[in-house]
């Protein structure tokens, strides 16, 4: 099994937010709840998620870390191939 970031997908979730975090090969990607994409560096990923992950109860904020046996971005793309 391979454990690396790529195959790591970070979901934060909240009453009205989904994030979902995850690395491809260029670096940090963080899809914010309107589906934008945006780059950021492994220091800005920490800076959302340490929160989420310290004050989730009172905020009523969940952290999931999802594992794929590919890279999360690779999943991505094969699905949307399949799509089309």
């Amino acid at each position: 099994m391979k454990k690396t970031n790529d195959t790591y997908c970070i979901i934060l979730k909240g009453k009205n937010i989904t994030e979902r975090y995850y690395r491809d090969k260029d670096g940090w990607l963080k899809i914010s709840n309107r589906g934008r994409i945006f780059r950021a560096t492994s220091e800005q990923v920490l800076n959302h998620l340490l929160p989420a992950l310290s004050l989730g109860d009172l905020l009523k904020l969940t952290v999931t870390v999802k594992h794929y046996d590919e890279a999360y971005w690779q999943t991505l793309i094969n699905k949307d191939e399949e799509a089309t």
